[in-house]
């Protein structure tokens, strides 16, 4: 690694770093700021914080270098997850914000489920707490195995210095600013991937010559290459859009409408949010587009296409902008890992600790234990990331469809159907939760394939948990007068 991008991703360091600081001194004082940054956010850091949070690494390097081996045939996920991002906007996120504040400031989806439905047993509280603890913990740990691989691929660092780095800086700016550093930084992370998802397709056009030329070397290279439908299933479409399904249930995503200002905001949190994501998945695109016609023009060998950004980056810019580039994937990995460090903490912090150890704490005491939840899942999810070639990267897709199983379709009858009760929920908790798992490790075959290769293991998933949530509501007993009178006034304060 040269000085000048040396430089631009330390000034990138220190960056968040001083944001972790000043939310630090701002706002971490009770639960709801700490967890939820007082719910005082505005729509344009709600609604980049949801997208940077939301998108990851996958954005600057998985779908470009998934573009890059196949064509257009491999953005029907990017369609499904925009088609589900602006379902969740609508459906979701006015009545989330109202619920949550209406049910005695619930701050965490365990919290939320356990206030909407009444159940004094906790029994909801637990497993979806259980759910979203081992869940985010491994996915965390993925996250920092993609910050050890870019700081050993891209400076020639050791892979565990690299992932002392990442884990030691998203940890520092989380463990002491909360959720209002998480979204901040957040905000100027989302930044720095928008840039950088317009900057770098555009200027590897103009080096090519343009888009007709671009698009010229490509179809050489691969005639069947801009075919959206070539060489996939009508099955494989529906399991690359149902991807979008998932939106409904991710706690690290949907936790940001709850913290917005208020239900006044959400239209233009949901016009800033989906033209930053159209824009950027568009880009990621062209990133994959360009980068085939780039490396076939120049006659380069591409070991790793996931690594596309990161030539493109290298050969075409200087290297302070080099070093900016480099920062935006940093930025996607690390925007997630914050996220999901803080999702997991509150969890443990509210639905463990308040409940079942010290229901009198404080408020001083919990955001001290919430710092310590945060530290302790950081520490575990090290551990589980020392092996470079661990299989936990292949966890990421399994729990975004665990989690959308498992949460999604209990989200939205909550907010949209008076009839479903705590039995309910509870069961789509737990049959969506356990669906997939069995979709994915029950020692049967369709057709003599791997049942997740035949069709996504969210759509059998969220199926199975919708039906079970409907069903255990009808079985059972009314909804009490308590908890339909709180829909009621949800309904009317959401107007």
């Amino acid at each position: 690694m040269n000085f000048e991008t040396g430089l631009s991703l330390g000034a990138y360091f220190v960056l968040m770093l001083g944001i972790g600081l000043y939310a630090w001194k701002k706002s971490t004082s009770t639960v709801s700021e700490f967890m939820l940054g007082g719910r005082q956010l505005r729509p344009s850091v709600a609604a980049l914080s949801a997208g940077a949070s939301d998108m990851s690494g996958w954005m600057l390097m998985g779908l470009p270098g998934a573009i890059y081996i196949a064509g257009l045939n491999a953005a029907w996920i990017a369609v499904g997850l925009v088609i589900g991002a602006w379902a969740n906007y609508l459906l979701v996120a006015p009545r989330l914000r109202v619920y949550t504040e209406i049910s005695d400031d619930a701050v965490t989806i365990p919290d939320y489920l356990e206030k909407r439905f009444g159940d004094t047993s906790r029994q909801l509280r637990i497993i979806a707490s259980l759910v979203i603890v081992i869940f985010f913990t491994l996915y965390t740990s993925a996250g920092l195995v993609a910050g050890g691989k870019l700081f050993e691929a891209s400076f020639g660092f050791e892979y565990t210095t690299g992932l002392y780095v990442t884990a030691l800086v998203v940890l520092a700016y989380t463990l002491f600013g909360g959720f209002l550093a998480v979204s901040l930084t957040d905000f100027v992370q989302g930044c720095i991937m928008f840039a950088a998802l317009v900057l770098v397709p555009i200027i590897t056009i103009a080096n090519l010559g343009g888009w007709a030329q671009t698009q010229s070397i490509v179809s050489s290279a691969n005639p069947d290459y801009f075919g959206w439908l070539s060489g996939v299933t009508l099955l494989g479409v529906m399991s690359s859009l149902a991807w979008g399904l998932g939106y409904f249930g991710q706690p690290h995503i949907i936790v940001r409408f709850m913290a917005v200002r208020s239900v006044a905001d959400m239209p233009a949190m949901r016009r800033i949010g989906m033209s930053w994501m159209i824009v950027t998945v568009v880009g990621a695109v062209l990133c994959g587009v360009s980068g085939l016609a780039y490396v076939t023009a120049r006659g380069l060998s591409l070991d790793d296409p996931e690594t596309i950004f990161i030539v493109l980056s290298q050969t075409l810019f200087h290297p302070y902008i080099a070093g900016f580039l480099l920062a935006a994937i940093l930025a996607a990995i690390m925007s997630t890992i914050s996220s999901q460090l803080l999702v997991s903490s509150s969890s443990l912090t509210e639905d463990f600790y308040k409940t079942f150890f010290r229901r009198e704490a404080g408020q001083g005491e919990l955001v001290t234990i919430g710092r310590l939840a945060t530290l302790a899942v950081a520490i575990v999810a090290v551990l589980l990331a020392m092996d470079s070639s661990s299989s936990i990267l292949s966890l990421v897709g399994n729990a975004w469809a665990g989690f959308g199983a498992a949460f999604g379709p209990v989200i939205l009858l909550s907010l949209h159907w008076r009839g479903i009760t705590r039995n309910g929920a509870l069961a789509g908790v737990v049959t969506g939760a356990a669906t997939v798992l069995i979709w994915l490790y029950a020692p049967f075959t369709i057709g003599g394939e791997a049942p997740s290769a035949v069709i996504y293991e969210i759509i059998p998933g969220f199926v199975v948990s919708m039906v079970a949530a409907i069903i255990f509501s009808k079985l059972g007993a009314d909804v009490a007068d308590p908890i339909d009178a709180r829909f009621s006034q949800m309904l009317a304060a959401r107007r």
